[in-house]
């Protein structure tokens, strides 16, 4: 137990435990979690070690947010990822969504457009437009953001192999509307390294890759200061059955593994660790993804250390966070909507800096126009109708988050001394350790929910006979190509 057994009045509690659970000691209760971490069902103040100083938001190690007065002066950015079909298409659902209440863009790229094909290219004759939009051109990309003034909105695109096509396109696209590239705002992934891991849109071998990687750094430290050069990317690690531990650590790794790029080119720590960026998937368990971000925070902060930051932005973790897409379910999808809206609770109460809330619809088919607007109305309501805003780290200070949060440090920290031990993140790709570790994982979790230790309510309980009509997007991948053409 975390709880000091000395405690006044603890030996009461623990004998109402036994009387009313027929016997149960108070330790029968807890709870196993796939990180081999351990949940007590109480906790106390002795379950949380004394700091030697009380600890605030925008102040180093940014365990209570990056900002120091979060949301009580300016809400998080909804930015929800969205993009198919033709750059037609989707400019038309970016203008309506930032009409309707979205504050920034995140742009989906189609399988083709990821892998530096052309869409009229025979090898991905079925990818085009399908899971996101397709862009072969520059012309391609002055379409996709008509009548969208990238001086006063910010972009987010999600590109890693073929990331130094894309961000030139999109670089000229801004000078066709009169924007220097270094007052774009946005961010390109950039993360090579997690693709060769879990998600293979790669197009180079590693070392190439990481070059690649040090070239856009360098490349926007000196011509786009307000853009962040990588969004370093757990979300797929969360994705492919990572647990929360390996999501840290895996995560921070690759960080660590580009920064020491960058500084290997000879920049200076403090001209681009500012605008290095984050993205963490946010899963259907509340207090673990919100100790999560926090332990991410702090992990961080004590990792740039070793590079001699001089500005405390340096060491700041920023975030963006997207809803899980693995907890969706095919069957009896409107749960959906109730997933998804714990889920951006939970990235909201973490400290996030944007987010995007996934459709109702997403574990059949791209969102529909109706399932897209109730995902976007999510943040919404939690931003004006909660009172989430009202106040800094609303869950700072409880004992089970900030025990939580001590735990989630530890476990990750463990395991990155251990990457670190092996020759770090690149030694660890290309050794293919921590695909196997996930892929472990992943097979747990799955044996869990077979067995139903797991319960996911309308798939393996709960379950109900009467189908739900769900409207279905549909992309005619042959339409797409004879437009791009």
């Amino acid at each position: 137990m975390t709880l000091n057994s000395g405690d006044e009045g603890f030996a009461g509690w623990a004998e109402a435990v036994r009387h009313e659970t027929g016997g149960r000691s108070v330790d029968d209760l807890q709870t196993l979690l796939a990180d081999g971490l351990v949940v007590d069902p109480l906790y106390g103040p002795h379950s949380v070690q004394a700091h030697t100083a009380p600890e605030y938001p925008g102040v180093f190690p940014f365990r209570r947010g990056v900002r120091a007065s979060m949301y009580t002066n300016r809400p998080w950015t909804i930015r929800q990822y969205a993009g198919f079909s033709t750059a037609q298409e989707t400019n038309a659902f970016y203008r309506s969504a930032l009409a309707n209440g979205q504050s920034g863009l995140s742009v989906a790229f189609d399988l083709a457009t990821h892998r530096g094909y052309d869409s009229d290219h025979p090898r991905v004759a079925g990818d085009v437009g399908k899971a996101g939009v397709a862009i072969d051109s520059v012309e391609d990309m002055i379409e996709l953001f008509d009548e969208i003034s990238l001086r006063d909105v910010s972009v987010s695109m999600t590109m890693n192999g073929a990331v130094a096509p894309v961000l030139a396109c999109f670089v000229v696209a801004a000078e066709q509307q009169g924007v220097g590239a270094d007052e774009l705002a946005g961010t390109i992934q950039n993360d090579i390294l997690k693709e060769f891991i879990v998600r293979n849109t790669f197009v180079y071998p590693p070392d190439a890759s990481m070059r690649i990687v040090a070239d856009v750094i360098e490349y926007s430290a000196a011509k786009m200061p307000r853009f962040n050069p990588v969004s370093i990317s757990g979300y797929h690690f969360h994705e492919a059955g990572a647990t929360p531990t390996q999501e840290l650590a895996f995560t921070i790794a690759d960080g660590i593994a580009y920064v020491k790029a960058a500084l290997d080119r000879g920049l200076a720590i403090d001209s681009f660790a500012p605008r290095l960026s984050f993205f963490f998937g946010i899963g259907t368990d509340l207090f673990v993804e919100v100790a999560k971000l926090r332990a991410a925070r702090v992990l961080w902060a004590s990792a740039m250390q070793q590079f001699s930051p001089t500005r405390p932005e340096s060491s700041m973790l920023r975030m963006h966070c997207q809803t899980s897409g693995v907890s969706l379910t095919a069957q009896d999808p409107l749960n959906n909507v109730v997933r998804t809206a714990y889920e951006a609770l939970a990235a909201v109460l973490g400290g996030t800096q944007s987010l995007h809330t996934n459709s109702y619809d997403e574990a059949i088919a791209l969102p529909s126009d109706d399932a897209a607007r109730i995902a976007r109305n999510t943040q919404l309501i939690l931003a004006n109708e909660l009172g989430i805003t009202r106040v800094v780290d609303p869950l700072g200070g409880s004992w089970y988050i900030e025990s939580l949060t001590n735990d989630l440090v530890a476990s990750a920290q463990a395991l990155l001394d251990e990457i670190e031990v092996g020759g770090g993140m690149v030694s660890a790709v290309q050794a293919g350790w921590p695909k196997l570790r996930i892929a472990e994982s992943a097979s747990q979790r799955q044996a869990r929910i077979e067995r139903g230790d797991d319960v996911v309510v309308g798939v393996n309980d709960f379950t109900t006979d009467q189908a739900t009509a769900v409207e279905v997007r549909s992309i005619d991948a042959v339409a797409v190509r004879q437009a791009q053409v």
